[in-house]
């Protein structure tokens, strides 16, 4: 059986986009915990076609 785990990461800027926090560091983390990355997953476009945060989908066994 699998359990899933997201993680939301806010995206500044409205020129300049950039995450909130470093994406690749939260991949490592949550990797060295047994989860493995499904999926990053940006949510549909609000104002000016700008997403305002990513999703990070994980899943491991349990």
């Amino acid at each position: 059986m699998l359990e899933y785990e997201t993680v939301r990461v806010g995206i500044t800027g409205l020129l300049n986009r950039k995450p909130k926090e470093d994406y690749r560091e939260i991949i490592k983390e949550r990797g060295k915990d047994g989860w493995r990355l499904v999926q990053i997953f940006a949510p549909p476009m609000e104002g000016y076609g700008l997403a305002k945060y990513i999703d990070i989908i994980f899943e491991k066994k349990f």
